[in-house]
């Protein structure tokens, strides 16, 4: 049974509260939209603080992005909402946020493609980062364009995270999952490096998503999620080539270094 727009309204609230008290967005940023029906969409309107939101707040757009109803005005990011619902049919709700893990790998230029967790590769696949693009432009959604149909969760470079689903929870769990995945990531880098699982493993986990209910929208893609022998061959992370040297070697060449600025 299809939800009344009331429940819609206080569905949107109860996330709006959750990604505040998560620390995923400051102040006002972020937004969260429905899809009511072929023509409408509920929407966050902009300058309103996500903790402090209510359901009188909302406002009602059509899949033009004018606004029809409510007494604020539209976020300027509706744009990218109207994107993803028009290029994946089955998409009824968008979350964008800025939660600090995952945006710090948007802002160091890193996607979370590494195969590390079974959950997120059964899950999401990978998350692949979007090139950067002005808010409030065309340029926010063009980087996007070439993701949007393959996957549920795009980091956005100098910006933040978009994930989205076919209601409004699932949208937000597939965010959640997403931080949980660059904290994890985070620490292991942290920790020396993760240990990344080898391309068997990956493709026995895609072959278990229909087990739990996972409609894959795409099978593995190169680099989408990133497998040990990747890593191997230098595709682990973003950034360049990786080099190698042995110690006799690095402690050969500090003291070059050393000796041309006349320290040694």
């Amino acid at each position: 049974m299809a939800k009344t727009e009331r429940e819609l309204r206080d569905d949107i609230v109860r996330v709006c509260h959750l990604i505040y008290q998560k620390g995923w967005v400051a102040a006002n940023d972020g937004n969260v939209s429905v899809r009511m029906d072929r023509d409408r969409i509920l929407c966050t309107p902009t300058q309103t603080s996500k903790g402090l939101i209510t359901a009188d707040d909302l406002i009602i757009c059509d899949m033009q992005g004018n606004k029809l109803e409510g007494r604020k005005e539209r976020t300027s990011e509706i744009a990218m909402h109207l994107l993803i619902m028009n290029m994946r049919p089955d998409v009824l709700s968008v979350v964008h946020a800025h939660p600090p893990t995952s945006t710090g790998y948007a802002t160091a230029g890193r996607p979370l493609n590494q195969a590390l967790l079974p959950e997120v590769i059964i899950g999401l696949g990978c998350v692949p980062l979007a090139e950067y693009g002005l808010p409030g432009t065309p340029a926010l959604t063009d980087g996007m364009v070439p993701y949007i149909p393959k996957y549920d969760a795009i980091l956005m470079a100098n910006h933040g995270a978009v994930c989205y689903g076919p209601d409004v929870f699932t949208a937000f769990f597939r965010m959640e999952t997403v931080e949980h995945y660059a904290r994890i990531a985070f620490v292991a880098e942290m920790l020396g490096g993760p240990t990344v699982l080898p391309r068997a493993e990956v493709d026995k986990l895609y072959d278990s998503r229909t087990r739990y209910g996972v409609k894959a929208r795409v099978g593995v893609e190169p680099g989408c999620p990133v497998s040990a022998e990747d890593v191997d061959r230098g595709a682990g992370r973003s950034g360049g080539d990786r080099i190698e040297v042995t110690r006799e070697e690095l402690i050969s060449l500090v003291e070059q270094a050393l000796r041309a600025r006349g320290l040694a």
